[in-house]
């Protein structure tokens, strides 16, 4: 038998599967924390990788690793390959006045979704460049190169010093704010632009099956992925599958072959890790607003599903908006959630359960709306993440999105497919191995366009824009 590696790198943990390279059946895994913050000292990712690594018996039997990671993390390294600064990570928000500036510097949003598909905000990381080059001038001149944590941990896993050396995939140079998605190069002006001036070295941006050297043991090391294409290739995603992640955040993600140029920058181009485009949207507000929404009710999960699933569509006029957390599509960091349309007839505690459900539910097919504007076919929705355990949520959303949706079983997808890619590496085929996916339920339900236009209706009115 043959075996490969995959490797997930997130922000709370570092987890590691072993698996058959030819069916992708699981032999052993391993897993260890981060340290929480939003500024991490990447050697913390190498010392929890090590002890995952060990936790999963080690990789001397495997014949090839791949890397999947948290995107638009920042690491900076100087001429020796050492470490300048912690890394500032995608949910450090410091940088939030950087990303305004830089979309003004070129000339507006629309500029850069012509550029690259792409239009900076505070997790992108050239909007951290610019953080930096403004804020720490001594770390911006002794940078040499900028890398990712993919890149940085595959790199450690080579066993190199040099920089020149650094390599990473599509996908993860596609969250930079530097590469363009859909002619596969980067734009190094907009990286001077980033850093006032300065070009530090990037990565070489491998293609989908290509090599990044070798372990200290011989094993291929594969390109790497950022979590949400890994998380795509683990799943298996089709061009029609769109993917809603509903985990802290949402995150709405459809496998095509069409780059988008959203000039209001809500839909992100990024790129997949087959060699097709991925194009995203992600919000702040995601399973955090069932917790919210139990909480206020005094109820456990297990309640606010029955609660829910026993008021009718439309919980008879109630509307959430959940903006509990700010929110990034739209782009509202000070925006405040809102409960719409109370009565003393509709004010139950089902209807204010069915209300949150379907609030979540609609804030996401938004995200949805504006992919498939992009000439994105979603003609499936596959249900993952944290809040995907929710009845009321796989219940409730075909009827939502007006999809069939696919529920597979839980499982560390990121790191499956980072381990389908480590097998990739060694056959270089056209395609991916075709490893059986797990158990699927699929869920199906007569659309409500009705609650889309109630929520419509609601949501600008929470947003100050009037009806």
């Amino acid at each position: 038998m043959t075996l490969v590696a995959g490797i997930d790198s997130s922000t709370q943990s570092c987890k590691v599967l072993v698996c058959d390279a030819d069916t992708g059946a699981i032999e052993r895994s391993g897993t260890a924390p981060h340290p929480d913050g939003t500024e991490v000292d990447p050697r913390h990712w190498w010392t929890a990788l090590q002890s995952a690594v060990e936790g999963a018996g080690g990789l001397d039997d495997v014949a090839a690793v791949s890397v999947g990671a948290q995107q638009h993390g920042m690491v900076c390294l100087d001429e020796s390959g050492d470490v300048i600064r912690d890394a500032l990570l995608w949910n450090d928000t410091r940088s939030s006045e950087a990303a305004a500036d830089l979309v003004d510097d070129l000339g507006g949003a629309a500029e850069w979704a012509k550029r690259i598909g792409v239009v900076p905000v505070a997790a992108i990381t050239a909007a951290k460049l610019r953080w930096l080059a403004d804020h720490e001038a001594e770390h911006a001149a002794a940078t040499a190169a900028v890398c990712l944590p993919h890149d940085w941990l595959t790199w450690r896993l080579s066993g190199s010093i040099d920089i020149g050396t650094l390599h990473t995939d599509r996908s993860d140079a596609s969250g930079t704010g530097y590469f363009s998605a859909e002619s596969g190069a980067y734009q190094f002006d907009l990286l001077e632009l980033a850093m006032r001036g300065r070009r530090p070295q990037l990565p070489t941006v491998l293609g989908p099956s290509g090599s990044a050297g070798q372990t200290a043991n011989g094993a291929t090391l594969g390109p790497g992925a950022g979590d949400n294409a890994a998380a795509a290739l683990g799943l298996g995603a089709q061009p029609g599958d769109c993917i809603v992640s509903l985990g802290t955040s949402g995150v709405v993600s459809a496998v095509g072959h069409t780059a988008p140029h959203d000039p209001e920058g809500i839909v992100a181009g990024f790129a997949d890790a087959t060699g097709r485009q991925l194009p995203l949207v992600c919000t702040l507000n995601g399973a955090p607003v069932l917790a919210a929404v139990a909480a206020m009710l005094g109820v456990d999960f297990d309640e606010l599903d029955r609660l829910a699933l026993s008021a009718p569509a439309g919980a008879e006029g109630l509307t959430l908006v959940p903006y509990l957390e700010g929110e990034r599509s739209p782009n509202l960091p000070n925006a405040t959630g809102a409960l719409h349309g109370m009565t003393a007839r509709n004010l139950t505690s089902a209807n204010i359960a069915r209300a949150g459900v379907e609030g979540l539910l609609c804030s996401l097919a938004y995200c949805l709306d504006k992919i498939s504007a992009h000439g994105v076919d979603a003609e499936r929705i596959i249900l993952v993440g944290g809040g995907a355990r929710s009845k009321a949520i796989r219940e409730i959303a075909p009827a939502i999105f007006g999809r069939p949706v696919a529920v597979p079983t839980p499982g560390e997808y990121v790191t499956l497919g980072a381990a389908r890619q480590a097998a990739w590496t060694l056959t270089r085929a056209d395609a991916p191995p075709d490893w059986t996916a797990g158990d699927t339920t699929t869920y199906t339900a007569a659309p409500t366009p009705e609650v889309l236009d109630q929520y419509r209706r609601a949501q600008p009115l929470t947003l100050g824009q009037g009806v």
